[in-house]
């Protein structure tokens, strides 16, 4: 819960608006006090009334109004606000406010804004994927601008892709979050996530049930940090944090080729990758048929990244991931030494798991380093990973200050 905090809500045109009026509602009842802005378009898709009711505020529309202040509503409202949220943002909204053209009162108080601003996209997938769009994210981010979303889903159009506006519970967290300590500002962070999969034939593969969360939560932590994130997913079902460097793979030789050919510009390594320990020996070409018989498939170990990282010329600080069903904190503590790790983030998982660990929404870690341990409680993973960044940040800068 907030109190008072002052938030402006800018609208632009699209479908998504409707999203905009659950906002206000999860605002004010976290304790904000929120006043609405909309374009002409989006008064096409949810009337002002609507907004007028949920904020208790009346709605501004007209960058000229004879009512306000000196006719200058941009910059009464400018000055009243804690933070500007422009959600939905189209992609002409975001076009304007990148190229700084101020034709109507949303693009006019972007420019007069002193606050802290946040753009929610919301638009087609194609549209969002267009060189174009890329480029105007990519200067409202130089701007300072904190970019939230967009996701991927089904959208109105019909069509399947990235370009859903984040849900407004989400966005609501990010708004009222308290603002991340700069702790990480201008390090490289690489980061791996999610499982491999390890082919046995055209069709078939080997994998496990890492979903990934937990590392592009880390992602993103790592950016609010101010770090400069590079991110080696292998195959999940989400969307990186606008801002990180993404590179995808599949099997546990195109993990360790990519991480190996980057650790070193990289100041600090979390590998939070479930990568197979083992991969079949041949591959084959054409599908395995069903047989009567009992068949059997040969593995050999994979490359360890963690070792390899740990053991480069210019190691960055290394800190590894333990997924345990058993002996958590021997075999936690034993995986820091025989890797040489600086830091080693344990769970557990299987039964043990207690609703956390793999394809789940939550998680608890223990963590070890040399002389030191410390204990993170069951929590949502995008909380547990804020946690965890300020622990790495924290040894990291100890470590380099030493």
């Amino acid at each position: 819960m907030v109190i008072n905090k002052h938030i402006l809500l800018a609208v632009s045109g699209g479908i998504a608006a409707y999203k905009s009026a659950e906002l206000v509602r999860l605002l004010r009842k976290n304790g904000a006090e929120v006043r609405v802005v909309m374009t002409q378009a989006a008064t096409q898709f949810v009337s002002t009334l609507t907004f007028q009711a949920l904020s208790g505020h009346a709605v501004h529309t007209d960058l000229l109004d004879a009512e306000a202040e000196h006719a200058m509503d941009h910059i009464s409202l400018a000055r009243w606000a804690d933070a500007l949220l422009i959600a939905p943002a189209s992609a002409n909204t975001i076009a304007k406010c990148s190229w700084g053209l101020a034709d109507d009162l949303l693009s006019t108080l972007y420019l007069a804004a002193t606050c802290p601003v946040y753009v929610a996209p919301a638009m087609n997938q194609a549209m969002w994927h267009h060189p174009a769009t890329q480029e105007n994210i990519a200067k409202l981010k130089n701007h300072g601008v904190i970019v939230i979303g967009p996701e991927p889903g089904e959208q109105a159009c019909g069509e399947t892709g990235l370009g859903r506006m984040s849900e407004p519970a989400a966005i609501c967290e990010q708004i009222l979050a308290p603002t991340s300590p700069q702790h990480l500002r201008g390090v490289n962070v690489l980061i791996s996530a999610g499982p491999t999969r390890e082919p046995l034939d055209p069709v078939r593969y080997l994998t496990n049930r890492s979903s990934g969360k937990m590392g592009y939560a880390l992602a993103n932590a790592a950016l609010q940090a101010g770090a400069n994130v590079t991110l080696i997913s292998g195959p999940v079902s989400l969307s990186a944090p606008v801002g990180v460097d993404l590179v995808k793979v599949d099997t546990a030789a195109q993990m360790y080729q990519a991480i190996i050919s980057r650790a070193e510009a990289h100041a600090i390594y979390i590998g939070t990758a479930a990568v197979a320990d083992y991969t079949p020996i041949k591959v084959q070409p054409e599908k395995i048929k069903k047989h009567d018989y009992e068949t059997s498939i040969l593995l050999k170990k994979t490359e360890d990244i963690l070792a390899a990282v740990a053991k480069l010329p210019q190691r960055p600080f290394t800190v590894g991931f333990a997924a345990e069903t058993e002996n958590l904190e021997a075999n936690a503590v034993g995986k820091l030494i025989n890797k040489n790790l600086d830091m080693i983030a344990a769970n557990w998982v299987g039964h043990n798991a207690q609703h956390g660990g793999f394809d789940s929404e939550v998680n608890a870690l223990q963590l070890f380093w040399k002389n030191g341990q410390k204990s993170l409680a069951l929590a949502d993973k995008r909380l547990l990973a804020k946690q965890l960044i300020d622990v790495i940040a924290e040894r990291f800068n100890e470590k380099n200050t030493a």
